[in-house]
């Protein structure tokens, strides 16, 4: 058995509760992405319902997205941990379903934190916990995202939500793209770039005078923004391994996307894993000097593939603890596959072999044109983001599909992670008041990120500056309704731990 639990070379498959349907509504396309083929245009879809989109009295600035919850069997309770679920969300075709930003859900799809994100320069991608100087921190990239790259800047919030680094591109190479932002144990990061440069594409049936994009991986001190790193595709990696036709590509304004990297990650011995989705393949790159360790996949693969190793249009690269290699294969745009998948890999680096250890599909056979990832879990649990599908899945420790989170058709998600976050904001609660039919006060109380808020306690009184207990509830999802039967006029609320101490308290507020 490996240390996952899985027996080697057993292949698993999310079917899904006996008899269960599944409707999924097949969705292509991102914000930005322009596809590397000719392809239909995606359905029209509906536009969104407002049941689709949160409000809230407390906080009628923020309205994201819903997210929906579905399991295989709802007679079994789902896990207890990861605690959240976390989404950079954002709309597709600009119809809107809700504000896009970043968004933390917990496991039945309730927000605890949305911080909106809903210019046009400030798309977020890769939203997820990582750490830095030894403390958990939120990331993601920001930008704008044009055909299918990124031009934006990496960002670093503290537990206070709080933005406490930037972190961009050196030595002259444009924006930091999209596709990742990875911290190192060093407090350094991996990040990337689509470089434009004029190049020969006659071996590739372009221009002689035509532009490539030069895939670029730099490595940054996050501190002083010094560039540790800097490799580039095209001193690497020969145009004519690309998969993509240089056909509508190759000009200035729209440079030959040869490779498309979308992906770094760490290996065991500190060289590079990284994604290249337009060449099918994942290299290994050494950190002393940039050299190609070996190439997995594509048309100059090093390995002898097995029986269902081959993958393409792939994302998210990485290497787990058991040494296999885990990735998403897109299988599409074109369609190489009837499905997506979530895979992992077991590599034999002596014999060079490369066999398919385990896969994930979901239970409708989901196709994903772009993005997507693949998050494997500590207890053996997996967690699949589906990328343009509005869909992320979490799969048991025996690969069976046990619970969907579902976002609205134009709601996509570039990848989507699982981890337990505590988050202290600096601001204090929101409230707000309303009249009870019955008798009495309705009072909405929320903290957006406060994750440690179990109870609230109510406090109203006839003069803002002396307030007193009027009812204490326990609390009931972003945005708490409390029936309240004080007379007032003021109220307050106030936010309390599991142990009752009380960890933040609004402004008194005049009720109607």
């Amino acid at each position: 058995m490996s240390e996952t639990g899985f027996s080697r070379r057993r292949f698993f498959k999310g079917a899904g509760a006996a008899g269960a349907a599944v409707a999924v509504p097949l969705v292509s396309g991102y914000v930005g992405y322009r596809s590397s083929q000719a392809e239909p245009e995606p359905e029209v879809l509906a536009p969104p319902k407002a049941e689709e989109v949160h409000s809230f009295y407390s906080r009628p600035d923020l309205r994201p997205p819903k997210v929906e919850t579905s399991d295989a069997d709802p007679d079994i309770a789902p896990p207890a941990r990861p605690r959240h679920l976390f989404l950079g969300v954002k709309d597709y075709q600009g119809e809107g379903a809700g504000q896009a930003g970043m968004l933390i859900v917990d496991r039945r799809g309730e927000p605890v934190w949305f911080a909106v994100r809903d210019g046009d320069d400030e798309k977020p991608m890769d939203f997820r916990m990582q750490t830095y100087r030894g403390e958990p921190v939120l990331t993601t990239w920001q930008g704008v995202a044009p055909i299918g790259f990124g031009k934006g800047k990496c960002l670093v919030f503290d537990r206070s939500y709080a933005q406490i680094a930037e972190v961009d591109t050196g030595n002259g190479v444009a924006d930091a793209d999209l596709h990742e932002f990875l911290i190192t144990d060093d407090d350094t990061a991996l990040i990337m770039a689509y470089n434009p440069v004029r190049t020969d594409l006659s071996a590739v049936g372009g221009p002689s005078d035509g532009w490539v994009s030069d895939g670029v991986i730099q490595e940054i001190d996050i501190e002083t923004g010094e560039v540790l790193f800097d490799w580039h595709s095209l001193d690497h990696v020969e145009l004519t391994e690309s998969q993509l036709p240089v056909e509508g590509q190759g000009t200035k304004d729209h440079p030959y996307d040869y490779i498309h990297l979308n992906s770094i990650g760490l290996d065991d011995d500190g060289d590079l894993l990284v994604s290249a989705r337009n060449t099918w393949a994942v290299y290994k790159i050494a950190k002393s000097d940039g050299a190609l360790r070996w190439t997995l996949g594509g048309k100059n693969t090093d390995f002898r593939l097995g029986t269902g190793v081959e993958f393409y249009w792939q994302h998210d690269a990485r290497r787990q603890p058991d040494g296999t290699l885990s990735l998403f294969d897109n299988a599409s745009s074109p369609p190489q596959a009837d499905r997506s998948r979530g895979m992992v890999l077991e590599l034999d680096e002596d014999a060079m072999t490369a066999e398919l250890d385990r896969e994930y599909v979901h239970p409708a056979g989901l196709l994903c044109d772009n993005q997507g990832n693949l998050q494997l879990l500590e207890d053996g649990r997996a967690l699949v983001g589906w990328g343009c599908q509005p869909y992320v899945s979490e799969f048991d420790a025996d690969g069976e599909w046990r619970t969907d989170w579902r976002t609205p058709e134009f709601v996509q998600t570039y990848r989507a992670y699982l981890g337990d976050w505590a988050g202290e904001p600096d601001d204090t609660p929101a409230l707000a008041v309303r009249p009870n039919a019955a008798r009495g006060v309705f009072v909405y109380a929320s903290w957006n990120g406060a994750t440690e808020v179990k109870r609230w306690r109510v406090l109203a009184g006839q003069r803002a500056n002396d307030l007193s207990e009027a009812v204490t509830v326990p609390q009931g999802g972003f945005e708490t309704a409390i029936s309240c039967d004080a007379a007032g006029p003021f109220f307050a609320v106030a936010g309390l731990d599991d142990q009752g101490n009380e960890l933040g308290r609004s402004e008194p507020v005049r009720g109607r």
